[in-house]
């Protein structure tokens, strides 16, 4: 443990998290071997801390150590970066260049982000890993070079495979020694540890007491989710030093710093196999109109049969078809049930009698808000007020069924 402390203080490692001290104490017994290395984790984490803590205790300290952000290298030039090139490979190609492989001889490269090389450039970088040789961009020579590799991930390697983004061989090779740090939200009370460090080192830069918080205040920064890590901390951090002129933050100043990742996302398009997808609100309408299209046309055909079979003469249906109607509407039936029950009630006048109609008929709103409020109301009912599902069986986004909620003040 006295190792791991010392560790700890010479490369700026904060935590005593039992996840964290496992992942320094494997670096620590891989770094005297060269075996390859892939470290994986979230975006920051501190991931780029355990290649360097590998290169100095391994027998590859006094040699080149590179590190390459493999993200920030556009695709048209990452083998040329890594393997050099010869010159008039490509244009503007005016002298020979050696690449990163070659340069750091004897050395280690760390890979960031090696998830986001392309394919045709992992096939290279395999050659590498299994025989030491490369070929420069525009040559063919095959030239060898003694080199070190470790990588690093925030992605799922494993599914970047699944979708054919990451070649299984090289994954395998990479992973002979796997790292894995800690997100933020596991920690515990290193988050604590953390925001005294920075809020220390951010008082000292700017010349300005430091700050510190509430117990309620602690307790927030103990259950956020913190899906940015120690860099969102380390960034909070700053902020609130450099803003807040009150030194002990509330729970309330520091909820105001902390993004709710938990809410409504940004609208997107719900894809779904059945045939009430929507993919915007005009469509939502467009199906509203049809559905009310085809209940009108299967009324007038069942109005229709019953009449030709003789189960509704015309003086009933002249006399009485308010009451038809009104009987289809509110029991949802469009069989011969209703003209059945309707048959039982003895609506056919009495030889002189003057019958009135005195039922209302009550025209049905066509609006089309109406329909689409009407259609909501619904799916809520169905998933008991659970927005996310309602808008999943309507075919629309959630953030569009929270304002349509708000508009029609369902």
């Amino acid at each position: 443990m006295k190792d791991i402390q010392s560790i700890k203080q010479r490369f700026g490692i904060i935590g005593n998290y039992s996840g964290l001290n496992r992942a320094i104490d494997i670096a620590v017994q891989v770094a005297p071997t060269d075996l390859s290395v892939l470290i994986t984790g979230e975006s920051g984490t501190g991931k780029e801390v355990f290649p360097q803590v590998i290169h100095s205790y391994s027998t590859r300290k006094h040699g080149q150590y590179i590190a390459v952000n493999c993200g920030a290298i556009p695709e048209g030039t990452i083998d040329s970066e890594l393997f050099g090139h010869e010159k008039g490979a490509f244009t503007g190609a005016t002298e020979s260049r050696k690449g990163y492989f070659e340069v750091a001889d004897k050395g280690t490269i760390f890979l960031d982000e090696v998830a986001e090389l392309p394919l045709s450039t992992q096939v290279r970088l395999l050659r590498v890993l299994e025989t030491g040789e490369f070929i420069r961009v525009g040559s063919s020579k095959v030239q060898r070079t003694d080199v070190r590799v470790i990588a690093a991930s925030n992605v799922d390697v494993a599914k970047a495979i699944e979708h054919n983004k990451f070649r299984e061989d090289l994954f395998y090779r990479l992973n002979t020694v796997p790292i894995k740090i800690p997100p933020l939200r596991e920690r515990g009370e290193d988050i604590f540890l953390l925001f005294r460090k920075f809020a220390v080192d951010f008082a000292e830069k700017y010349r300005m007491p430091s700050i510190r918080l509430s117990n309620e205040a602690k307790d927030l920064l103990l259950s956020y989710s913190w899906p940015g890590n120690v860099r969102q901390l380390k960034n909070i951090t700053e902020q609130i030093s450099i803003i807040e002129s009150e030194r002990e933050i509330s729970y309330e100043v520091l909820h105001a710093y902390l993004p709710d990742y938990t809410g409504v996302k940004l609208p997107a398009v719900i894809k779904r196999d059945d045939d009430r997808s929507f993919s915007s609100e005009r469509e939502i309408l467009y199906k509203i109109l049809f559905d009310m299209k085809s209940d009108m046309n299967d009324l007038k055909n069942l109005v229709l049969d019953l009449i030709k079979s003789g189960e509704i003469d015309m003086r009933l249906h002249e006399n009485n078809s308010g009451i038809i109607r009104n009987l289809i509407r509110e029991t949802g039936r469009t069989d011969s049930v209703v003209a059945a029950e309707a048959r039982d009630l003895s609506f056919a006048p009495h030889p002189g009698t003057n019958i009135q109609d005195t039922e209302e008929v009550v025209e049905e709103s066509l609006s089309l808000a109406d329909k689409e409020m009407e259609m909501i109301k619904k799916a809520l009912e169905k998933y008991n007020g659970k927005r996310k599902l309602a808008a999943q069986e309507l075919g629309i986004s959630e953030r569009t069924l929270y304002r349509k909620i708000k508009e029609y003040e369902i």
